[in-house]
């Protein structure tokens, strides 16, 4: 049975249901509407890229860490496989925190209320950003660090599936000199496609050697995404949050 075929029959059934959330998701289908107000669309990724960073900053100490457990427990390969890729992660946050200022000013110069991007950069974390770390931590010291790569397939999965149609509206209703201001969405539109397909391998190769794990990969899968997705609501939430003062003005 090819990579692919195995993550389909033995890994997909468990995160099915909240891929599907995606379509489903108000808050999305809200940000993703044609008749949009371009400022929600502009407050979304401000929020989405000054919260963000508490959750990317750690994202490849995470990673390599759980690549050093997986060895350790003598799943070499894909172990080693998480260590390479966590090299890759290294530094994206800064992408997050250049956008957010880059975003702020665009905001400042034509909206208001005017935005202060150092206060944005330290909100206090939602509970689905607290969450978010905690799951990672969690599976580092678990029974099954190797869950690790099916955190990774999901959140890279998101940014293949959704990112696109994001950067589509943005473009649409902000206009097409938005996208210099989304080097972090655009960038991992682009790499995650092929992160994706490695981490299909590398789950391919989990499934081969601990079939028995299936149930605790998928369900690890599936609450990060469900994480990310309740995330992504709090960034629709706090956007309309910097839209109220304008319309009480």
């Amino acid at each position: 049975m090819s990579n692919k075929q195995l993550v389909e029959q033995k890994y997909v059934p468990h995160v099915v249901e909240v891929r599907e959330r995606l379509k489903s998701s108000p808050a999305l289908q809200t940000l993703l509407d044609p008749n949009v107000d371009p400022a929600l669309v502009e407050g979304f990724l401000i929020q989405l890229n000054s919260l963000g960073v508490y959750m990317t900053e750690p994202v490849d100490g995470w990673i390599r860490r759980a690549g050093e457990a997986t060895v350790k427990m003598g799943l070499k390969d894909v172990g080693e496989k998480l260590i390479t890729h966590a090299k890759h992660e290294e530094g994206h946050h800064l992408m997050m925190i250049e956008d957010t200022k880059s975003l702020v000013a665009r905001w400042n110069a034509k909206r208001g209320p005017q935005l202060d991007a150092t206060a944005l950069l330290n909100q206090v974390p939602t509970q689905a950003m607290v969450e978010y770390r905690k799951i990672h931590e969690d599976t580092i010291v678990g029974p099954m660090p190797a869950a690790q790569v099916a955190i990774e397939y999901e959140i890279e999965n998101l940014s293949v599936v959704f990112a696109p149609g994001l950067m589509e509206q943005a473009k649409r209703v902000c206009g097409e000199d938005i996208m210099e201001a989304m080097s972090f969405v655009k960038e991992h539109a682009e790499i995650d496609v092929g992160h994706t397909a490695l981490n299909e391998v590398m789950l391919g190769k989990l499934l081969t050697q601990v079939p028995e794990k299936a149930e605790v990969i998928g369900k690890t899968g599936a609450l990060a995404l469900d994480i990310y997705l309740r995330f992504m609501g709090d960034c629709v939430e706090r956007a309309q949050g910097l839209l109220k003062p304008a319309a009480a003005a």
